[in-house]
């Protein structure tokens, strides 16, 4: 999970609900804001994400990703059109055979205490990572970590798989036993990419497992 900062609301999006008369009434309707305006609004969630899946961290494109409410629409109907409940996820049409992770796997599951939300600036540091692709709580008592990694699907084969990948492709690189080009990597693969302002696919994995690798201060 990268740390996501949620940025001023679109203005297409401010002046949508401003005409809208349901939601000027008190009743938010995700489903009258037309189709046109959710791609539009996807395309910007995806900007503010740096083109990553807001829990897995998977590259998405339009293509592949869908809105995800972090508040589900039928537990909190007042936040559905809230810019700040608005997020994007992985999996847009899904095949039969898929498994279902990230939104999808999420569905209508929220707990306030244990709900690991990409907004919170605390949220990378309570994953930790291994070369084989694997995602645990950093810290083993934290319940809500585990939670979310439960209920979410974080730790499925598919993904585990694609992160072993990423990772060793990083690995493979460089000589991880020279601490300043570890560090080069952390700096590398914790920025975005300038040409296209996006993260690389599982950065926050590979960080946590480059961070692993330095030497350990006495």
């Amino acid at each position: 999970m990268k740390h996501i900062v949620k940025e001023a609301e679109p203005a297409f999006f401010k002046h949508w609900k401003k005409n809208d008369k349901m939601y000027q009434r008190g009743k938010p309707n995700w489903n009258r804001l037309p189709s046109d305006r959710k791609k539009e609004l996807r395309k910007t969630l995806i900007g503010e994400q740096g083109g990553l899946c807001c829990y897995c961290g998977i590259q998405v494109s339009m293509d592949d990703s869908h809105a995800e409410h972090f508040r589900p629409k039928n537990k909190y109907p007042e936040l559905q059109l809230e810019y700040d409940n608005l997020l994007c996820s992985c999996q847009s049409e899904l095949q039969k055979t898929e498994p279902r992770h990230c939104g999808n796997a999420k569905g209508s599951w929220f707990d306030e205490n244990l709900t690991v939300s990409p907004l919170d600036a605390a949220c990378e540091s309570r994953f930790g990572y291994l070369e084989d692709g694997a995602i645990w709580p950093s810290d083993e008592s934290d319940e809500g970590a585990e939670a979310t990694i439960t209920y979410l699907a974080l730790d499925i084969p598919k993904l585990r798989e694609l992160r072993k990948a990423a990772i060793a492709a990083v690995l493979e690189d460089f000589d991880i036993s020279e601490e300043e080009a570890i560090r080069e990597q952390i700096d590398l693969y914790s920025q975005r990419n300038p040409a296209d302002q996006k993260y690389p696919s599982f950065c926050s994995a590979i960080v946590n497992v480059l961070l692993s690798l330095l030497p350990v201060s006495e």
